[in-house]
């Protein structure tokens, strides 16, 4: 049987028009078993049969404190979780959120192309990308760096766009550990367009994969390991 991935995209803010294609993706990733929905109520009860847990392109407060206390015991516990773009701008009230995932949103210029640079290629989110990877989006800016908290995968060129606002130091993707479970992060994913690129959907794919190995049975436990509250620990 297929690990299930419970796919989350509940807004009470700005509303994505590409989630439905963005959906429509990670549905066709493979090889998990995608539930989709936007009812708090499906963090009501234990989530401990979900490899992962995906926020994709949420905004706003999208839980209640049931749904918060489920989340963390999740997680905390070994649950893989995984943020997609306007995954961080979500739940502004909740400060353990922020932790979990590592920044949150402060800005971002105009859509437009720009230059990713893949830091870590020894990651299955970023493994298959070269060096410079060319992309168009929103190049969303974080109040601040998470760069020393979590393993930096790829980060913003700013010189390649106009209006980039954290100067030279501007990670995009990461990963870390939180208590014994997997978080993975990428402000990618704007339009429907990324979602139908070969490129970021291999992305999406290692990195929601990675996330949610401890409970799929796919690769090794990162350093921080169980008992560790939060860290940057997330090897393969």
């Amino acid at each position: 049987m297929a690990a299930r991935l419970l796919v989350y995209t509940r807004t009470t803010a700005y509303r994505h028009d590409s989630i439905p294609d963005a959906v429509a993706a990670v549905a066709a990733l493979g090889p998990f078993d995608v539930e989709h929905t936007e009812d708090p109520a499906a963090f009501h009860a234990p989530l401990d049969g979900y490899a992962a847990v995906l926020f994709l392109s949420t905004s706003g407060e999208v839980l209640t404190p049931s749904g918060r206390r489920r989340l963390t015991a999740y997680v905390e516990s070994g649950g893989g979780f995984a943020g997609v773009h306007a995954a961080a701008c979500t739940e502004e009230d909740w400060p353990y959120y922020g932790e979990l995932l590592g920044a949150r949103f402060a800005g971002h210029p105009a859509y437009q192309p720009g230059k990713v640079l893949v830091e870590d290629r020894d990651h299955p989110a970023t493994r298959h990308l070269p060096a410079v990877w060319h992309v168009t989006d929103e190049w969303y800016d974080f109040r601040t760096s998470p760069r020393g908290a979590v393993r930096v995968l790829a980060s913003a060129d700013e010189t390649s766009y106009e209006g980039g606002g954290m100067g030279g130091d501007h990670p995009l993707a990461w990963c870390r550990a939180q208590g014994a479970g997997r978080v993975f992060y990428t402000a990618l994913g704007h339009a429907s367009e990324a979602y139908a690129d070969p490129g970021f959907r291999a992305h999406l794919r290692g990195g929601i994969g990675w996330a949610a190995g401890r409970r799929s049975g796919r690769g090794a436990p990162g350093p921080a390991g169980a008992g560790s509250r939060a860290g940057r620990g997330c090897a393969e």
